[in-house]
């Protein structure tokens, strides 16, 4: 909007020629995205108190957590808000991955939402089934799929995945590229959601994988530099980059509010639209399986969910002492402070690992 305005006077004041400058956008996106957060953050925070929007811990949770309960919950409504603001004032908006991310953005946020109000409805910590929460996913994953086979980034690499660390190699996964695009999408969603257990875990975690996906949509929107760096060249994807600084801008304002002890959670509002952004972004961008590396934490954290719960109902035994991952080592005797920070650290480590797979080749 903001883009598109002062865009068109650009002819007549060289100046405005500045705002076609993506990078300049994306540092634009991130500041907003960080003000509107420190501006209506603290109004959300009180109505949501005030309405007794409050957070309901897991009865077999670690002890620790049991001071959480009352705090209010759905702050993922103030990330969602800055991030939908900001990328309207500073993305073009005549950019098909933007629409997608933003159409995404409201689904999952909604879904998200649904998941919350019931939870809070009822009580306990059960909100939408498994079921009804994997078929709303699903469905918008399954229609992106379909808009990408018939209306591909790239016709020439429609269906092939670039495999990191390698020159030039790719898979070309013909007619399951579909189901690897919704894999993608819905499993990253759930990855964070179920990342989202301690203050600042989550949403640490996803500024550090969002800077590095910016990066990458960046060159891959950038024909030489694509070409370069030897990957996929997707025309218009560094706008992509623009929206994902509107989520670090907006994630480093909610971390404000959600670093230890934290005033409010997310919630699944904020947790599953996060989730499935990234997941969008590496699909559009071309890096399908770099986000397996670049977003380990989030893998770890479902992997350790998906392994207890197969192994207990094989053996009736538990392998971590709790799961996700981050409550095993809870239990464990770490602090929360201490868990949260570390996987801070693993995060970034993979990440440089992931940004090495642009040259190690």
């Amino acid at each position: 909007m903001l883009y598109h305005i002062l865009y068109s006077f650009s002819h007549i004041f060289t100046p405005f020629n500045i705002f076609q400058y993506i990078t300049f956008r994306a540092g634009g996106a991130v500041l907003t995205s960080i003000l509107i957060c420190f501006i209506v953050g603290p109004y959300i925070i009180r109505e949501l108190a005030k309405f007794k929007i409050k957070q309901v811990v897991r009865a077999d949770g670690p002890s620790t957590h049991l001071s959480k309960k009352g705090t209010p919950t759905m702050g993922g409504l103030i990330i969602l808000l800055s991030v939908v603001i900001s990328v309207l004032l500073w993305a073009r908006l005549d950019n098909r991955f933007i629409i997608w991310l933003l159409i995404g953005s409201i689904w999952f946020g909604f879904l998200g939402f649904c998941d919350d109000f019931l939870k809070l409805k009822r009580k306990n910590t059960k909100g939408l089934s498994a079921r009804e929460k994997l078929l709303g996913q699903t469905l918008f994953a399954a229609v992106l799929a379909a808009y990408l086979s018939f209306f591909p980034q790239n016709p020439e690499f429609t269906t092939l995945v670039n495999i990191p660390y390698v020159k030039s190699f790719f898979i070309n996964f013909s007619f399951l590229y579909m189901v690897l695009v919704m894999v993608i999408v819905v499993g990253s969603s759930n990855a964070v959601n179920l990342t989202d257990g301690l203050d600042g875990l989550a949403i640490g975690n996803i500024v550090i994988v969002a800077f590095t996906l910016a990066l990458f949509a960046y060159f891959a929107g950038h024909a030489k530099i694509a070409d370069y760096l030897k990957i996929i060249n997707v025309s218009g994807a560094g706008e992509i980059s623009v929206f994902l600084c509107a989520v670090i801008g907006a994630g480093l304002g909610f971390l404000w509010y959600n670093a230890h002890p934290a005033q409010i959670f997310m919630g699944d509002t904020g947790s599953l639209f996060l989730g499935g952004i990234l997941g969008i972004s590496s699909v559009f961008i071309k890096q399908e399986i770099i986000l397996v590396l670049l977003g380990g934490v989030f893998v770890a954290e479902a992997l350790s969910v998906i392994i207890q719960v197969s192994h207990y109902k094989r053996t009736k035994k538990r392998i971590f002492k709790m799961a996700p991952l981050h409550h095993h080592f809870e239990m464990l005797g770490l602090s929360e402070t201490k868990v949260t920070i570390r996987f801070w650290i693993i995060g970034i480590i993979l990440a440089i690992l992931s940004f090495a797979s642009l040259k190690l080749r």
